[in-house]
């Protein structure tokens, strides 16, 4: 916008969206499910809150599902007020800076987060695929606490592209977690509960950022970002057993129902 104008920023944005979409034709679809037979067939009636209870009810008995939602509602309130509120602060108390550098930072935290991404979907998906993208949610966030503290833009910009790395890279594992560990016919429920806990929280976590670091400082607001969401992700792997249910569980099977798997060649 500083370079050019607002209108032809928004053009590049539009640019890009058709950019994605044509990327998103250009694929080939793959089977990778069995088609869930036991859910008593499409004709019978399903009101929205039937689909809803349904969902919540799976979410709730299963314990890595729902610990791991739980962590994101907290990552969440702790994370993204700082992020989308106080770095602009921080950058003007510390450097005396303004939209140029809250721009570049905040590219950095988008370039991390597509750096992240393209590495873990290049690799083979983690034996510890549950504790892995907790322990990059929770250890990612750790960053944070250095923006409060740092008096260089440079050095901001290195955090927030750990912290996008980390959460990009854990968010493509657990979306490929949703995909096998999730029942067929359950899996836009769960998905949608999923999308709600990670923007629920967001306008209450950016309501307290600023009386918070008004009461508190920025620092210490930076550094609760920082530091909680890191112990969250260490009591819900151990809370939730991540460890033996991924030993119990592993991911070389495609599920088709509550009971969890079936033969890997069914879903080809």
């Amino acid at each position: 916008m500083a370079a050019s104008s607002p209108a032809v920023a928004m053009c590049t944005v539009a640019l890009l969206e058709v950019v994605g979409a044509l990327c998103i034709l250009a694929m080939h679809p793959t089977v990778v499910r069995c088609d869930d037979t036991r859910t008593g067939g499409s004709s019978r009636f399903r009101s929205v809150l039937d689909d809803l209870a349904e969902g919540v009810r799976f979410t709730v008995r299963t314990r890595w599902l729902l610990g791991t939602l739980l962590f994101g509602s907290v990552a969440v309130f702790c994370v993204l007020g700082p992020i989308e509120v106080l770095i602009p602060f921080a950058i003007r108390e510390a450097t005396g800076g303004g939209p140029l550098q809250h721009a570049m930072v905040m590219a950095g935290f988008g370039v991390g987060g597509a750096v992240g991404s393209m590495l873990v979907a290049s690799l083979r998906l983690p034996r510890r695929y549950l504790t892995v993208p907790l322990l990059m949610w929770g250890l990612g966030c750790v960053p944070l606490a250095v923006i409060g503290v740092s008096g260089s833009v440079p050095i901001m910009i290195a955090a927030v592209f750990v912290v996008g790395a980390l959460f990009n890279a854990g968010s493509v594992v657990w979306g490929t977690l949703l995909q096998r560990r999730v029942p067929a016919h359950l899996l836009g429920r769960v998905s949608s509960l999923d999308f709600f806990v990670s923007i629920v929280f967001m306008p209450l976590s950016m309501a307290v950022a600023g009386p918070l670091a008004l009461t508190v400082g920025l620092a210490p607001t930076f550094a609760i970002a920082g530091l909680v969401p890191a112990v969250a992700a260490v009591i819900v792997i151990v809370a939730a057993r991540t460890r033996r249910d991924e030993i119990d569980n592993p991911l070389d099977a495609v599920p088709v129902g509550d009971d969890g798997i079936v033969p890997a060649e069914c879903g080809g």
